[in-house]
């Protein structure tokens, strides 16, 4: 097939397997109390269906960029979405918790080997030039999915039953998967080399290990042997693995790409702004609900203008992208989303529900700059080779910038707590403790603007020119040096 018609290919294949895993992901999280009633199991352990998930893609996730690189890019992301899909309808058969939860494991190790995987195939197929058009089409996985998660979520659990939660999944995966199958085209990197054992058993049960502690610490807390122990072993085997990947010349993830400022930069830029936003959206939904007495669903439609507010951005970033350029624009949105998030966190009782509405849009409309422009920032300078590998790095960096989020996030609401006794002496809503956790969503932003200021003008050269005008500068700064 034409270039122009891989393009197509890849972008569709990419777009409908990152659209079914986010969705699946939100979607989940509204049917726990209804699969708890169904399954007869306490709501305290029907979060092992998150978790579960959770878990088992941290410990795929670093060996994703390898699997590509030596078994074939479409052969891994197929069958992983091939896995995602069997392990959805598996869900939907589960009679009893322990099943479900093995299901989960399933999808959760396809969900790891969906996003780094598909990253490389997509930033292989489109050149650093053309990746600005990208936004268009990566926004609907990132922000309508897990936006349209708790509103489908709902309508399916009050209508059909918690099982259709998993099985809406198996049309899109068949679809997806066999258009792959005929149509997607196959890329191997012929330097790949043996899997480094030794990395891959320090960080599949050091990330597991703490991906579970900062999902879990705020609920159970940080001090509780269930927690700690967990958390201080993962964060041991996390510790010898950067030592021993240092000195491996051919490691799993291969953190000498940090050596290059751009991807370390906009990597640094992704994790702050994954733990910003997702924070903000596990912050605010529950202060919506438990502050203002709102139904799920309500707070799940006050919620989605600010997946509007990213698909509008996503139509108009590759000229926000050209006239400002990826340092000035995304400190801007960094600097207006953080200012929207202190107001949003002085919604209150009185409030008019279409301010947080209209707060939200422009909210999202400002990050969806941000998150589209480190993102086709980020592998300027990353060689097809390395694509596989950073790709992989990239996506652990934002996985644990989104855990880290939610967990101090929530152990900020823990601490302050969510519920006050009044002076009459009824348990009431603590607004404040709320407010204080958005300002910290706040405070992520802040700390991703000042990455972002670090960058210099240098550094997003390659993913602002066009190749031919790279290749002059290149040409012309010897010259340049020889004349002086």
């Amino acid at each position: 097939m034409k270039r122009l018609d891989q393009k197509i290919v890849a972008s569709v294949v990419y777009v409908a397997a990152m659209f079914m895993a986010a969705l699946d992901s939100t979607v989940v999280n509204v049917a726990l109390r209804a699969i708890g009633s169904d399954l007869q199991v306490a709501p305290s352990a029907v979060g092992t269906v998150s978790v579960s998930y959770l878990v088992s893609l941290a410990v795929v996730l670093p060996v994703a960029g390898w699997l590509g690189d030596r078994w074939g890019t479409k052969r891994v992301l197929l069958l992983a979405l091939a896995i995602f899909t069997a392990a959805s309808a598996l869900c939907g058969f589960a009679d009893s918790l322990a099943f479900l939860n093995t299901a989960r494991i399933l999808q959760g190790a396809a969900g790891g080997l969906l996003t780094p995987v598909g990253m490389a195939l997509l930033f292989r197929t489109f050149p650093p030039q053309e990746r600005a058009k990208l936004s268009r089409m990566l926004v609907l996985p990132i922000a309508l999915a897990p936006a349209l998660g708790p509103i489908i979520g709902g309508f399916i659990v009050d209508q059909l039953s918690w099982r259709w939660v998993f099985y809406i999944n198996l049309p899109v995966g068949i679809l997806v998967l066999l258009f792959g199958l005929l149509l997607l085209r196959e890329h191997r990197e012929p330097a790949a080399g043996r899997l480094d054992w030794a990395g891959f058993l320090l960080s599949a049960p050091g990330l597991a290990m703490t991906v579970f502690a900062l999902t879990q610490g705020a609920a159970r807390g940080w001090i509780s042997p269930g927690i700690m122990v967990p958390g201080l072993c993962g964060l041991l085997l996390l510790t010898a693995f950067v030592f021993v990947e240092l000195r491996n010349p051919e490691p799993m993830l291969d953190l000498r790409l940090l050596r290059d400022r751009l991807f370390r930069t906009m990597g640094l830029i992704s994790m702050f702004s994954a733990g910003g936003l997702l924070g903000m959206l596990y912050v605010f939904p529950l202060m919506y609900q438990h502050v203002l007495d709102a139904s799920a669903l309500d707070t799940g439609l006050t919620t989605f203008p600010e997946a509007l507010g990213l698909m509008v951005a996503s139509q108009l970033m590759p000229f926000s992208y050209r006239r400002l350029g990826p340092k000035k624009l995304i400190a801007l949105a960094l600097v207006i989303a953080s200012v929207l998030f202190v107001l949003l966190s002085l919604t209150g009782k009185g409030t008019d529900p279409w301010i947080p509405r209209i707060l939200l849009f422009l909210a999202g409309f400002s990050l969806g700059h941000a998150v589209g422009a480190v993102q086709i920032t980020s592998f300027a300078n990353i060689a097809p080779p390395q694509m596989g590998r950073a790709s992989t790095l990239f996506t652990v960096q934002n996985r644990l910038g989104s855990a880290l989020g939610m967990a101090l996030l929530g152990t900020i609401m823990s601490a302050i707590g969510t519920s006050t006794v009044g002076a009459s002496g009824i348990e009431q809503p603590n607004p404040e403790a709320y407010r204080i956790a958005l300002l910290g969503a706040a405070a992520f932003l802040l700390l991703g603007l000042c990455a972002a200021l670090s960058l210099r003008r240098g550094d997003t050269e390659a993913a602002t020119l066009p190749k031919q005008a790279r290749g002059r500068n290149a040409e012309a700064a010897p010259a340049s040096a020889a004349g002086k």
